[in-house]
């Protein structure tokens, strides 16, 4: 239940810690969505609340919904804004040569018969800046910290492998299915408010990075 996965509750805001494999919106195959626990997430409100941005289906971690429209406009203009603190982890299919850096690349969608659609560096396309940490590195495969200063279409994935040269591990479209799943995990989101306390969560470290080789234990020193 995602009941049990609430990170930040208050009046106007509910972060969650999305499962892996859920998606946001609901897909075309017709499978389970946040649509369909919406009901669930209510806390004494009879409205519903609303996703202000999207994670990917299997991406993992802080995801923010508004439990009114007022709410929703004002959040969604941090987003559009800039305003948004948002930390990401990986693992990746490989390691920097750099301790840390900045990921300079605009996005553009592409699509094929064979492929189907993707995102791919594009000079005409949405900009697109990620900054990155190298945290850690053990058995060929590297943890990584993103925090992404835009929000495009699988930007971390396409800035990972092609500002890095190296996919997410578990990357399906964009590098190798990993039977545990893609090693890409939300876990931190600050929303500044005017007038009111910020919107903090930190969603708890992912079970699946341990059989990746990485622990929580890799992050605490920096945080």
């Amino acid at each position: 239940m995602l009941g049990d996965r609430v990170l930040f509750l208050d009046g106007e805001a509910l972060v969650i810690d999305k499962p892996m494999g859920l998606p946001v919106d609901p897909p075309r195959d017709g499978a389970i969505s946040l649509e369909n626990h919406l009901a669930s997430l209510t806390f004494g409100f009879r409205r519903w609340p609303v996703a202000v941005h999207r994670l990917d289906r299997d991406t993992s971690g802080c995801l923010l919904l508004s439990r009114n429209p007022k709410a929703h406009a004002r959040f969604q203009q941090a987003f559009e804004g800039g305003l948004v603190a948002k930390r990401y982890v990986a693992v990746l299919d490989g390691v920097p040569p750099d301790e840390q850096g900045t990921i300079d690349l605009p996005l553009g969608k592409v699509s094929s018969v064979e492929r189907g659609w993707r995102m791919t560096k594009d000079p005409r396309g949405k900009a697109a800046r990620t900054d990155w940490r190298l945290i850690a590195a053990r058995d060929g495969r590297a943890l990584v910290e993103f925090r992404p200063a835009t929000g495009r279409t699988h930007q971390i994935r396409v800035h990972a492998l092609e500002g890095l040269g190296m996919a997410v591990t578990g990357d399906a479209i964009y590098g190798t299915p990993h039977a545990g799943g893609m090693m890409l995990h939300a876990i931190a989101l600050t929303v500044p408010r005017p007038g009111k306390a910020d919107i903090v969560a930190e969603a708890p470290w992912p079970a699946r990075f341990d059989q990746a080789g990485f622990t929580a234990e890799d992050i605490a020193p920096h945080d």
